[in-house]
């Protein structure tokens, strides 16, 4: 584990069987159909840091993500927090010690909240799951602590989630994910759901709470543009793999990959009326028959015979790593 890093993420990997049943298949002369979602990721995410995956529907981001917090076993690879191991056998003890100090806010704040329940008793869940309030006045003293912290009265504890707006919700949602105190927040999509002007206040919060709290972020996005003020190094994800791994100011300043270019493009700004921009071009490939070589290749302006034929290896171009044979070669 590298010395500064608190999250490691070593040759993650994820498959899933979606072949039809057995019997279906053996009728019909049917193969299995095995869907790479995930396939060799690699990166670290140092204490007090946000680690930002960006990159198109169906790139492998929130299942990396669900794989992290422990919500989904990874087929290949392994999770390391703070030095400890998420799958390895023997050490139950110490992955629960880990597991309270990590937390998880979802796309949808509607859906990840329990409908029967008041605010006051989702904030309150983590606290008694882990025990960590003792006395009932305690435990009341804490929630409505949490609550003002994300900017709700305390008596909005008891109210229900669909008397909420969107916004609110999120607030009530990452309530519960600081109400434990813990070190690593996974905030998959957490604004992609809200109006922009909404989008603005959460992700405030949400930087607001790591400066008080010393949090550590995974953050997991489609658009460049929400995560360029929240993240210090952002990751590029193509179908399952990553292709580009950079500080924000450097993938903003100077991108690399032809796919950060083409998302970089497609990101509305007032300073480019008027340049000309490359218009991204085809579709993601179907992940049950990916193309050989690179998986960009079908939609990159700079492909050869070699990127059709073999698969690029991240690699390091000054302070960033690049998957791409043009950049190795240097024609571009």
């Amino acid at each position: 584990m590298t010395a500064a890093a608190f999250v490691e993420i070593d040759n993650l990997g994820r498959t899933f069987d979606i072949s039809r049943p057995w019997l279906d298949r053996v009728v019909r002369g049917l193969p299995r159909q095995i869907l790479m979602a995930v396939a060799g990721v690699s990166f670290t995410i140092g204490r007090r840091e946000t680690f930002a995956l960006v990159g198109e529907s169906g790139s492998g981001k929130s299942t990396i993500a669900k794989m992290v917090v422990g919500l989904l076993p990874p087929t290949t690879g392994d999770v390391l927090i703070d030095g400890v191991s998420m799958s390895a056998p023997g050490d139950a003890a110490r992955r629960r010690l880990v597991r309270r100090r990590i937390q998880m806010v979802f796309q949808d704040p509607y859906s990840s909240l329990n409908p029967r329940w008041r605010a006051r008793d989702i904030v309150a869940e983590p606290v008694r799951a882990f025990r960590l309030a003792a006395k009932p006045a305690a435990m009341r003293a804490r929630v409505d602590e949490v609550l003002s912290l994300v900017g709700l009265d305390a008596a909005d504890g008891q109210k229900y989630p669909h008397e909420f707006s969107g916004g609110q919700r999120q607030r009530v949602a990452i309530a519960r994910a600081i109400a434990a105190r813990p070190d690593f927040i996974v905030c998959d999509e957490p604004t992609s759901a809200l109006d922009v002007s909404i989008q603005a206040q959460v992700l405030n919060l949400m930087r607001d709470l790591q400066d008080q709290f010393d949090l550590t972020y995974l953050l997991i996005s489609h658009n460049l543009a929400v995560v360029r003020h929240m993240a210090s190094r952002i990751g590029i994800m193509y179908l399952g793999r990553l292709v580009e791994v950079a500080p924000t100011t450097e993938l903003f300043g100077r991108p690399r990959h032809p796919y950060t270019r083409m998302l970089l493009d497609a990101i509305p700004d007032l300073d480019m009326t008027g340049r000309p921009r490359r218009v991204g071009e085809g579709e993601v490939p179907n992940p049950l028959m990916p193309p050989d070589g690179c998986a960009f290749h079908p939609r990159c302006p700079f492909a050869t015979d070699r990127c059709r034929r073999q698969r690029p290896q991240l690699r390091l171009a000054g302070s960033a790593l690049v998957a791409c044979h043009a950049i190795e070669e240097g024609r571009i």
